[in-house]
């Protein structure tokens, strides 16, 4: 073999080596899963576990997003929601479009019909009962659950998962679901607390 064969050769197995060393220290943190999501089984409520507070969520307490396919395929939100317990339960109406070709994970959503903002669906458990969302590039992220209850032990095991989807989770705060979740440490205050 020549010299300038054998260089080459070094040359390319130094790059395969470094290449596999920087895939083996980095497990894709900001990867999002490619399995499909079914929307069938994606439909129905979910509850807003936590979620990196915005003006059009924060201070809301007891709050749910419901989702229904329509037979032209887009999907109907309906967002409940109060501002406080206690409070009259509200809501709001929109609609979701999913993007082709992307296992049914990237949506947008139009609010008061034509103000149009990214969905994503990170992950979803294998049984469907729990659900990590972000707003690609706008620093926006949600925990849902089809219960609105959930352990410490499991809601810091999906804020773990969040991390590794690159979500900064220091900005996560859990939204009161249960009058007794009020006040207490990690939970968003109501926009309008219960008087004690």
């Amino acid at each position: 073999m020549s010299h300038a064969l054998r260089s080459l050769a070094a040359g390319g197995l130094i790059l395969a080596t470094l290449l596999m060393a920087a895939c083996a220290s980095d497990p894709m943190p900001h990867s999002v899963s490619t399995t499909p999501i079914d929307l069938q089984r994606y439909m129905g409520a979910w509850h807003v576990i936590a979620h990196v507070p915005y003006f059009g969520e924060r201070g809301h307490v007891a709050s749910r997003d419901e989702y229904t396919l329509r037979p032209n395929g887009s999907i109907g939100v309906h967002y409940v929601y109060q501002e406080g317990f206690g409070q009259p339960v509200k809501d709001l109406n929109s609609r979701a479009t999913v993007k082709d070709g992307t296992g049914n994970r990237r949506w947008t959503t139009w609010f008061f019909g034509v103000i149009p903002t990214k969905y994503r669906i990170l992950e979803v458990a294998p049984d469907y009962s729990w659900a990590l969302v972000d707003y690609p590039g706008r620093d926006l992220a949600w925990v849902f659950s089809r219960t609105a209850d959930m352990s410490d032990a499991q809601y810091a095991d999906l804020v773990a998962k969040m991390a590794v989807h690159g979500v900064d989770t220091h900005k996560l705060v859990r939204v009161p679901q249960l009058a007794e979740q009020e006040g207490q440490p990690g939970f968003a205050a109501a926009k309008k607390p219960r008087q004690r």
